[in-house]
């Protein structure tokens, strides 16, 4: 294969979006997505991180103690950010409950807030990386700093969860051919 810096992608823009399970995933990563999925506003400059853990399990031989084997026994794929836009949907994601009509929202540092579908998007130009989650929940948030000067912050983990088949996301990259036809 060629070096070619036509392939260097550069995370410009994006956004964030989440809906309740079930919701109609998107196909192509250039989808319109089903009415459901609400955009969760900016992210801090600090972008978006991703994670796979996997937990390896080793299998040694009887005569001379040699690895043989390591196998995968358990994996996490989570994503981190921080959003800095303040509206209803982040507020409730962050604190696990449901604002109310009246504005009011009771804190249980144990809600998670259940389950939802997320679906980031990430752009360069004509590129788009879209990551789907269909079954993801908060299951960390980070500490939240009110401070003169500073955008108000809100840090947290989406852990996805496996569905039937034991996919826990998908990526859809219009650079590989996912461009709807």
């Amino acid at each position: 294969m060629a070096l070619d810096s036509d392939n260097v992608r550069v995370a410009v823009t994006g956004a964030v979006y989440v809906a309740p399970t079930g919701t109609a995933a998107p196909s192509y990563s250039d989808d319109a997505l089903n009415v459901a999925f609400q955009d969760l506003g900016y992210v801090s400059s600090d972008g978006i991180s991703e994670s796979m853990d996997k937990s390896t399990t080793q299998i040694r031989s009887w005569q001379d103690g040699s690895l043989v084997r390591e196998i995968i026994s358990e994996g996490t794929y989570s994503v981190s950010l921080t959003f800095i836009e303040t509206n209803e949907d982040v507020v409730n994601l962050y604190y696990g409950g449901t604002v109310t009509a009246g504005g009011s929202l009771d804190i249980d540092p144990r809600s998670s807030g259940g389950r939802k579908s997320f679906v980031i998007d990430v752009i360069d130009g004509t590129n788009i990386e879209r990551t789907y989650i269909a079954a993801g929940e908060i299951t960390s948030v980070g500490e939240r700093t009110l401070a003169s000067g500073e955008a108000i912050g809100y840090e947290v983990t989406i852990t996805a969860y496996a569905d039937a088949s034991e996919v826990v996301a998908t990526k859809l990259f219009s650079a590989f051919g996912s461009v709807e036809p």
